[in-house]
């Protein structure tokens, strides 16, 4: 997708868009002339975070454009708020003009506003163009927004057109034009090279569950594994969901998407990594072959697992997943799950929760999501909950019965196939934004990627 964004050598051309805050007005509108001040004051311009006011000059072509930025403290007033402009300004190349917080963020959130998702649906392009301002990497905010929108992509697209076979293909297609190695393993395949979990979820679809497994950079690099949740549907199961809780669930690959996204920032920086990238890919349908609430089946790593709900798929998926990844020791695993409806319950939308046993790493991750606007909250991995996932007849339980704690008991039992490992960190992402807001238009979403990949550069920056 061609992004909103054009070189300072059209500054002198570009129409300014002059930054207003609510709580200076008087004296900004006083440094932008008499003319300007006199159409504000005529107009009722007030500065209100996210409005907007086209400015005519003498001949009545567009001179500029007011945008206010609120008040401090205002909630609307976000790094994000210059993103609204993508979507509101009239048509042609603009400038900033004025008081910004952060020009990075503000740059990144007019790019991500123009998107649209127009495979099914013609929607008509605004040739809106922002000069990026002195000081922002132009190659950073593009290499950000097209990882962004490659996630928004898969996850919009609806299961009909994006099942395992497909997200098979969108790896491919980023790993072996980087010049990586992709391989996967299919249907019946899966129980002989023993990741039975994975195999017991995606049986009962006609489209056969597969492993995908990708690898990118030098082998004697330092390794960054991420693991992502590839259910390309969610039915439920055989606890088959009511249809209200259906109607969503295209996005229960949100969290391979949003891995893919995050291998293509990896890549795209040329980060000195051995990065791979383990995807189980199912369709979690009701059919002959659906297994059943009550069945028991051995992990890869080998505790058993007692199937209290077909509803709980994610987890057992991942665990086949998080035990391959482990088997290597790598230095840093992240997995990424569109989990839990409690982790929403918790934290709403908006606020994916973390979790991790690395005090270090729980502290980088806090600071980079508060660096980038990318918000996450850490969650315990409390032990006083690990007896809640034992079973009766099994040595794990993957829906305790309850209702309490959902999001944790999650992480906890990820935890339990994850030993060698040197850090691992599980978010529980919602992968969609449900009301569009500046710089996040409706839809799937991008979420955790952006402060990972700044903890990830910190920690083994490009030479």
């Amino acid at each position: 997708m061609d992004l909103p964004l054009v070189s300072a050598d059209l500054a002198t051309t570009a129409l300014p868009v002059w930054l207003v805050p609510a709580d200076g007005l008087a004296a900004r509108l006083a440094d932008l002339g008499p003319a300007v001040a006199a159409f504000a004051r005529a107009s009722a311009f007030e500065g209100g975070a996210g409005t907007l006011l086209a400015v005519p000059d003498a001949d009545g072509a567009i001179a500029g454009a007011l945008f206010g930025l609120g008040r401090r403290g205002d909630a609307a007033r976000t790094p994000f708020l210059i993103g609204k402009l993508a979507s509101t300004l009239p048509l042609g190349i603009w400038r900033l003009d004025g008081p910004l917080e952060d020009a990075t963020l503000a740059t990144l959130a007019f790019a991500l506003e123009s998107y649209r998702f127009r495979r099914y649906k013609a929607s008509p392009a605004r040739d809106i163009r922002l000069v990026v301002p002195e000081g922002v990497d132009r190659a950073e905010i593009e290499r950000t927004a097209q990882a962004v929108f490659l996630a928004r992509d898969l996850v919009n697209t609806p299961a009909n057109d994006l099942g395992p076979a497909e997200l098979t293909r969108a790896v491919r297609d980023l790993f072996e034009a980087a010049g990586g190695r992709v391989t996967e393993i299919v249907g019946d395949e899966l129980l002989a090279a023993n990741f039975p979990l994975v195999h017991a979820v995606g049986n009962g679809s006609d489209r056969p569950p597969r492993l995908i497994d990708a690898t990118w950079g030098e082998a004697s690099a330092p390794k960054v594994t991420l693991v992502g949740k590839g259910v390309v549907f969610d039915s439920g199961g055989l606890d088959i969901k009511p249809d209200s809780a259906m109607l969503l669930m295209k996005k229960d690959m949100g969290g391979a998407a949003n891995a893919l996204a995050l291998a293509s920032m990896i890549i795209g920086a040329g980060l000195p990594v051995r990065l791979r990238l383990i995807v189980p890919a199912v369709e979690n349908s009701v059919s002959g072959r659906a297994f059943r609430p009550g069945d028991v089946v051995r992990s890869r790593k080998g505790p058993t697992v007692e199937i209290g709900n077909t509803d709980a798929e994610g987890r057992l998926v991942l665990a086949d997943a998080l035990a391959l990844a482990d088997e290597e020791a790598p230095d840093l695993l992240i997995d990424l799950a569109t989990l839990t409806g409690a982790a929403r319950v918790a934290l709403g939308p908006d606020i994916p929760p973390f979790y991790t046993d690395d005090e270090a790493l729980a502290a980088d991750l806090a600071v980079a999501a508060a660096e980038t606007f990318d918000p996450l909250w850490r969650l315990p991995l409390w032990p006083g909950y690990r007896a809640m996932l034992d079973g009766k007849i099994a040595d794990l339980n993957n829906a305790p019965a309850g209702g309490f704690a959902g999001s944790i008991t999650a992480a906890l039992f990820l935890q339990r196939f994850v030993e060698a490992t040197r850090a691992w960190v599980h978010v529980d992402i919602f992968a969609w934004t449900p009301t569009a807001r500046p710089g996040r238009p409706e839809g799937g979403e991008a979420q955790a990627i952006r402060a990972l990949f700044r903890v990830i550069e910190r920690h083994w920056p490009k030479r």
